[in-house]
């Protein structure tokens, strides 16, 4: 049964050693996602689930302990999921990483943590399937879902400058910031895709999660400092 969630933001620059000498401008956006994982730790869960956006349109399962490195970004820097096991497979998506890095930051090891890598084209239906599955697999199941927003708020973004994207973050930080679960499954996949919003999938995996429940929301913390919607948000 789903019981809580955190949901931040998955830039690479969210990690101090790949933000370098800018990373003092994201500070602030640390500190909400370290509050945002604390309320996990409150709710005492059972289980942790990490949701993390990859390319395509299908899941992969990732085990308490793998590893996420940040080398493509040029920084020599490997954290593992949740406490260090012996997990081989695959190593985990940029996403999952960054999730893993502020789950160290927080010495989580209240609950057995496991990855889930989620598509960005998964449709909204399988997402919300998807979320019912998570929160039955254990008594008391925790989301810390990682995602961004828009990629096209100023003509400096990585997805230029579309006069959509304001709105689309608008309405997201709407739906998050009061758990608004009709909301988050009506995101449209399609636009979500044009804006590069990588959360959406993830958003509406929680949204899954949570039906038949009756969760209050927190918006902590809203930014766009790089023309890419950041959003930091509790559920409990």
């Amino acid at each position: 049964m789903f019981v809580a969630a955190a949901l931040c933001p998955c830039p690479p620059l969210l990690v101090p050693e790949v933000a370098a000498g800018a990373a003092p401008e994201l500070d602030p956006l640390r500190t909400a996602c370290l509050d945002a994982v604390g309320v996990l730790a409150a709710a005492r869960p059972d289980r942790l689930v990490v949701l993390g956006p990859v390319a395509g349109s299908g899941t992969e399962a990732y085990p308490q302990g793998a590893v996420g490195s940040f080398c493509g970004v040029g920084v020599d820097l490997e954290v593992a999921l949740g406490a260090a096991e012996e997990a081989p497979g695959s190593a985990l998506p940029q996403s999952l990483a960054v999730g893993a890095w502020l789950l160290s930051r927080a010495d989580w090891d209240d609950a057995p943590v496991q990855g889930l890598a989620v598509g960005e084209d998964l449709p909204p239906e399988r997402c919300l399937a998807a979320g019912r599955e998570a929160a039955a697999s254990a008594p008391r199941v925790a989301l810390l879902v990682m995602g961004d927003g828009s990629a096209c708020r100023t003509v400096k973004a990585p997805g230029y400058l579309d006069a959509r994207a304001e709105g689309f973050d608008t309405a997201a930080a709407r739906a998050l910031g009061t758990a608004d679960l009709p909301a988050l499954g009506a995101l449209d996949a399609a636009l979500a895709r044009e804006l590069q919003a990588r959360g959406r999938a993830c958003w509406q995996v929680l949204a899954g999660a949570a039906e038949g429940t009756s969760p209050s929301g927190r918006l902590l913390r809203e930014e766009a400092p790089y023309g890419v919607g950041y959003f930091v948000a509790t559920w409990s």
